[in-house]
């Protein structure tokens, strides 16, 4: 097992701390890590695309889980896949895709671990329908803080605390996973552009469940009649119909592709309101008024900035802050003061992306709840921005929506129990369970989780 002492930050590049990093190999290395832990704890970590604090852990010890990544089985009948919590959900769809079976649940990044996306309780396009990644859990083991290691299953409050639970309940080791069934690797995709908000969420609502996955791309720097403005993508996987001829005779291979690698660090120079409203202008412009039944690559349709190596470097060298809420749905009031302060201020956001929520999860700390969500990311740094969240993270309350706590970097212990009821049960629950305080993170001494 690898040691060694790093500095760490989220996905956004924000507030850097050191820790002392593990590389177990097995799981006997692993709970040897967590014994030995000092008295600032111990937390694993993944990939690293949690875009805030969530994995990292100043002064104390960090597993880098990367090393336990091994696919123990394969159930091609059930689509049931058992492996171990380092194995990223990319490579889970490279084994299985050619398999006919595809990751229910689908962020926005393929280079996640299933520990991560467990911690996280990740949520994709298809909400409404798949609810999150944790409803596709049928087992997974966990190394607690004594040690041990427990079998955890669904509808146990153990399970309802892991998922969502940031790594705060403990390690989790491996997961049995229910994969969907396809007869293609391409999707077929919708596009319509829309001229304002009002515009964007009626041709959401109309489109109801015709397509599994759906977002939508919003401008928020649009301003005047165009405020909210967007581009709705849906797609489903194509039939084998759908395909040209030369593809049936492969429908199932992975086709991965590849962007042009960004530089080391972008000008900063490039990245003010001026640069990010000429782009979302001519995205915008540039996307069709409507268009159907367009092949896409499932890399493509799901992971376009994955072929960005070093994306997170767009944004220039202080980061940037990801600040995603969901408000309930009735609450579309809400969510227009909101797209109208950002446009006020003319914060320059680049990439903006709204989605339509379904029913929760169990999860006490799970993000989703039924409703509206828009996630846009800010370069981090600039003077007034943190005042700026601050205003939003009390709009949000107030309408009853919440945060997502996995890509926080800076929300206020204050407004955490209003976001999440389930909070007080959290607290007790690791008391009990974890009264050394064995697994901590800066995220959970900042909000005193």
């Amino acid at each position: 097992m690898s040691v060694d002492t790093v500095s760490l930050t989220g996905w956004g590049r924000t507030a850097p701390t050191t820790a002392l990093r593990f590389r177990p190999r097995s799981h006997e290395e692993a709970a040897a890590v967590v014994r030995g832990r000092g008295p600032r704890g111990a937390l694993a970590r993944g990939l690293g695309r949690s875009h805030g604090d969530a994995a990292q852990n100043a002064g104390g010890s960090v597993l880098d889980m990367t090393a336990l990544d091994r696919i123990h089985s394969i159930d091609t009948r059930t689509g049931t896949v058992v492996c171990d919590a380092g194995v990223s959900l990319r490579r889970l769809m490279e084994v299985l895709l050619p398999l006919g079976r595809f990751v229910p649940v689908t962020p926005s990044t393929g280079r996640i671990t299933v520990g991560g996306a467990i911690g996280a309780d990740v949520h994709g396009r298809d909400h409404r329908l798949s609810g999150s990644f944790s409803r596709h859990v049928s087992a997974l083991e966990l190394l607690t803080a004594d040690g041990e290691v427990r079998t955890v299953l669904p509808g146990t409050d153990l399970f309802d605390a892991t998922t969502g639970g940031l790594g705060l309940t403990g390690v989790v080791l491996t997961a049995t996973l229910r994969f969907e069934p396809v007869t293609t690797s391409l999707m077929s995709v919708d596009t319509q552009r829309a001229g304002d908000l009002d515009d964007l969420l009626a041709r959401f609502t109309a489109a109801g469940d015709r397509h599994r996955y759906a977002s939508a791309r919003i401008d928020l720097l649009a301003r005047g009649r165009a405020t909210g403005r967007g581009v709705l993508t849906q797609g489903s996987h194509a039939p084998l119909q759908a395909l040209p001829a030369h593809a049936r005779r492969t429908p199932l291979a992975f086709r991965p592709g590849l962007l042009p690698a960004v530089p080391a660090f972008v000008p900063e120079r490039l990245l003010g309101r001026t640069s990010a409203a000429l782009v979302n202008e001519l995205r915008h412009r540039g996307a069709p008024r409507s268009r159907t039944g367009e092949l896409q690559r499932i890399t493509t349709f799901f992971h376009a900035l994955d072929g960005v190596p070093h994306g997170n470097r767009l944004h220039g060298r202080c980061g940037f802050v990801r600040y995603e809420f969901v408000v309930g749905y009735g609450q579309e009031e809400a969510l227009r003061r909101v797209v109208e302060r950002i446009s006020r201020h003319r914060h320059p956001s680049f990439l903006a992306v709204l989605k339509r929520f379904g029913d929760a999860d169990p999860g006490w700390l799970s993000f989703p709840v039924p409703g509206w969500s828009l996630a846009f990311d800010l370069p981090a740094g600039p003077p007034g921005q943190g005042r700026f969240l601050d205003g939003l993270d009390e709009e949000v309350a107030a309408a009853g929506g919440r945060v997502c706590l996995a890509k926080d970097s800076r929300l206020r212990p204050g407004a955490l129990a209003a976001m999440y009821p389930r909070l007080a049960g959290f607290r007790a629950l690791r008391a009990e369970l974890d009264p050394g305080g064995a697994f901590r993170s800066d995220l959970s001494r900042r909000l005193s989780l």
